[in-house]
């Protein structure tokens, strides 16, 4: 049975209306209020239980809201169905880093989520007998990679594999047998831990949804990014999705 909507929400106290339709996820609470700050005109605090900053404001002149999803599928899970049941969102966009896997990825690149491997149960609440495919909105990664190109941002669509472990216990195994080597034999480009419980949730919901990842670190070559190349990289990955946002808005 889907959620019937009441204000407020175990997790968002907000009232409706208090949301665009269109809301930005970076993982972290405070990536969120710096998106906000520094991107949005005029924004206004409309969530922070648990530390969990909400805000809405404009973007070239249309309405846009940005909140933080936390860390992993339950978390993200948790939000963005919130957000969709009850207070009237159509798009998430997840703004977030991954770790590399591909070899022809580098940092700094973008990545269009296609679709979203997972190593978690998510999906086996929907009790379908079988595996689900998690897979981004196309109209939206269409216009994203449009933008991308416009823009002149490194990027790839493709699929990222969303993990449940941020740190897997491989001592021991050869290169060969990592999760990074497993994986990117199969064509996926990079790790991340929420865009497949996202999609799951927006198929479940009928919304649309898309992650929009920034490669902060290579997990076979070994490459990263300082702290000030991250913020810099995270800034075009921003800006491309509020011109996303603000087109899915019209």
């Amino acid at each position: 049975m889907m959620f019937v909507p009441s204000y407020p929400t175990p997790h968002i106290d907000a009232a409706p209306g208090d949301f665009a339709k269109t809301v930005l996820m970076p993982g972290d609470p405070l990536r969120a209020k710096w998106i906000a700050e520094r991107f949005l005109q005029d924004p206004v605090a409309v969530n922070n239980v648990r530390g969990v900053q909400g805000y809405t404001g404009l973007f070239a002149g249309k309405r846009v809201s940005v909140m933080a999803s936390g860390m992993g599928m339950p978390s993200i899970g948790i939000y963005s169905y919130e957000l969709f049941t009850t207070f009237g969102v159509e798009t998430i966009l997840r703004v977030g880093s991954a770790g590399g896997y591909d070899p022809e990825v580098r940092v700094r690149d973008l990545i269009l989520a296609q679709g979203a491997c997972t190593d978690s149960h998510f999906p086996a609440q929907y009790r379908l007998g079988g595996t689900f495919a998690p897979i981004a909105d196309f109209s939206l990664l269409r216009k994203a990679a449009e933008l991308a190109e416009q823009q002149k941002i490194p990027f790839h669509v493709g699929n990222v594999l969303s993990s449940d472990v941020f740190y897997p216990d491989e001592e021991g195994l050869p290169k060969s047998e990592t999760a990074a080597a497993r994986w990117g034999k199969m064509g996926v480009l990079a790790v991340e831990m929420e865009a497949a419980a996202l999609y799951a949730t927006a198929a479940r919901c009928r919304k649309k949804a898309l992650a929009i990842l920034t490669v902060s670190d290579h997990l076979v070559t070994g490459e990263a990014l300082s702290a000030a190349e991250r913020q810099e990289s995270f800034s075009d990955m921003i800006t491309l999705a509020l011109s996303l946002g603000t087109e899915a808005e019209a």
